[in-house]
């Protein structure tokens, strides 16, 4: 971990809708790969996917944290919706000139804005990478009570006071209940660390309206919706004992699509970014390595 502390380089970049703040971590590996633009799930930042950049030290890396979330901003006048974070990846992907030989990695509700934007822009990059995708409905099949028990939960807090409301959204119970959830290891040591990390990063969120509506556009929205569109190469990663899309969501997913490879990851679940970075980016390597990325 701290070696990628070491490796990322702190940036910013001026767009329409404010200034973001980015990690750049730059190659570390003579004749790099192409350069990966990682977007981060819902409630978390660039340092959800440290290690997984960690693990890829053969390509430039570049990891923003999304509007509302992290340190960045949320938008002046916009809605935090699928769309709008969409229109944010193509900002801030020409202010940086990524694509179209670039690669898109996307995990959880980042996989969501990821496909979404792939959709209607399929030659802006290489390839994409879904960590962990939303490959069903939330609102519908077993998921549908929970998804909506938790859209409560995150109403209250954005009416509630303000003082009530953020105490009950950044409930250090509350946190660890979720975290304990995801995690599906059984390792000690890597679970203190994965509630660590969620305490530390899990309400670094700027305002109640931001989560309330990024938390509708993930329940609202999904890959699969966008996945007949996405003519570009397609890696799934998906973890096998994922609460948020189960394995046989996860194949119907890649059938969906035109050009998708599907990896499965064993004992994990959601959280395949903490409990196996190291497997996923010897996915991400051995997949762009056939397509010479």
């Amino acid at each position: 971990m701290t070696a990628t502390k070491d490796r990322a380089i702190a940036r910013t970049a001026a767009l329409e809708t404010g200034e973001v703040s980015y990690w750049e971590y730059p190659a570390q590996e003579p004749g790099a790969g192409t350069d990966l633009l990682f977007i981060h799930g819902f409630r978390g930042d660039h340092h959800g996917l440290e290690l997984l950049a960690a693990a890829l030290p053969g390509h430039r890396i570049i990891a923003p944290d999304l509007p509302g979330f992290g340190v960045c901003a949320p938008f002046a006048s916009r809605e935090h919706s699928v769309e709008n974070y969409a229109g944010f990846v193509h900002d801030f992907a020409a202010a940086l000139q990524l694509g179209p030989d670039a690669v898109l990695l996307g995990h959880s509700f980042g996989s969501i804005i990821a496909a979404h934007y792939l959709a209607a822009q399929p030659a802006s990059f290489a390839a994409a990478v879904l960590v962990n995708p939303i490959s069903e409905p939330a609102l519908k099949g077993p998921r549908a009570v929970a998804s909506r028990l938790a859209e409560l939960y995150y109403f209250l807090g954005a009416r509630l006071p303000e003082r009530a409301g953020l105490q009950l959204l950044k409930h250090p119970a509350i946190v660890r209940v979720m975290s304990m959830m995801m995690a599906k290891t059984r390792d000690p040591q890597l679970r203190r660390f994965i509630h660590a990390q969620h305490d530390a990063y899990f309400s670094a969120f700027a305002n109640r309206s931001v989560v309330l509506e990024s938390f509708r556009a993930s329940i609202s929205h999904d890959v699969l919706e966008a996945a007949p569109a996405l003519s570009l190469p397609v890696l799934l990663i998906a973890g096998a004992k994922d609460d948020l899309g189960s394995v046989a969501s996860q194949q119907n997913l890649a059938a969906a699509m035109p050009d998708a490879q599907l990896e499965i990851i064993d004992g994990v679940g959601h959280l395949i970014h903490y409990e196996a970075p190291e497997a996923a980016a010897g996915m991400v390597s051995r997949f762009l390595a056939e397509r010479a990325l």
